[in-house]
């Protein structure tokens, strides 16, 4: 067999939740990691039922559970970058944050999924604090929206200026960059992010897809950021190809289901695929 690029490609894991409506948490990573050409491997921390109108039930896994998936990718085959997602309670961000350390996992990209994106609290005050005070030092990059970056900044959010304040605090709490995401902001500054690593603050913006199929941006900007980072580039460049990555999803937003459908992962596949003829 010829060995090439493709043979042994750059492998990121992403440790989140399943969602059975395959727009966001691991399916949307692994999707993401797919389409940069790095194998995706995956640790779940809880199981969803849900589709585009919403989320009917979570189930947490048991943090033995969490440890051993870490265990198994990371001891064989091991991964070049990491990203977390929906860790839902204090005991697996503990757990998680131990897991990071003690196996030196690289490249650790925090989405510290606490917050919707239309402000509703996802995980309780405990967890929150096990998160800041745990998981998020041990981070490359971390990507709050608008209202997790309140809770960790302490600072309301309105105005770009209140977003440039916010990723500087939160870079305070010992993350080197802060990537502080405006989907949840309104007007102009809907969509246009806020990058600060203690030496560049830069706005991250581009022009509005106008779509309600946005499920799972936030799940795939980092798992793009992640991916990025696997293939070797520094983090700046890998938050704006993976911001790029996400807007060119987004114009490829699939209409399925009654509510708010996903991004179109496969966008440079399409023309492709219509033009497959059956055998």
């Amino acid at each position: 067999m010829t060995v090439n690029a493709f043979s042994t490609p750059p492998v990121a894991l992403t440790i989140a939740g399943s969602d059975s409506g395959g727009g966001a948490g691991i399916q949307a990573d692994l999707k993401t990691f797919a389409f940069h050409c790095v194998h995706g491997t995956s640790a779940l921390t809880c199981v969803t039922s849900q589709n585009t109108l919403g989320v009917a039930r979570v189930d947490a896994l048991p943090p033995t559970a969490v440890i051993a998936q870490i265990d198994s990718v990371v001891k064989d085959i091991g991964v070049q970058a990491v990203k977390t997602g929906m860790l839902l309670n204090r005991e697996i961000i503990q757990t998680v944050a131990q897991q990071v350390e003690a196996l030196q996992l690289p490249n650790l990209v925090v989405d510290p999924v606490m917050v919707s994106r239309a402000g509703a609290q996802l995980i309780d005050d405990g967890a929150i604090a096990m998160l800041r005070e745990s998981l998020l030092p041990l981070a490359a990059i971390a990507t709050p929206n608008r209202y997790e970056a309140q809770i960790l900044s302490g600072l309301t959010i309105h105005t770009l200026d209140d977003m440039r304040s916010a990723a500087q605090r939160i870079h305070q709490l010992g993350v080197p960059a802060v990537l502080v995401k405006g989907g949840g902001m309104a007007g102009e500054l809907c969509g246009v992010d806020v990058w600060f690593d203690g030496d560049r603050l830069e706005t991250l913006k581009t022009a509005r897809v106008d779509t309600k199929n946005t499920h799972g941006t936030g799940c795939t900007l980092s798992a793009a950021i992640a991916a990025n980072l696997s293939l070797g580039c520094d983090r700046w460049s890998a938050a704006n190809r993976a911001k790029a990555y996400v807007t060119s999803a987004l114009h490829a937003a699939l209409s399925i289901g009654g509510g708010q459908g996903p991004l179109g992962h496969f966008f440079p596949l399409q023309e492709t695929s219509a033009n497959l003829k059956p055998l």
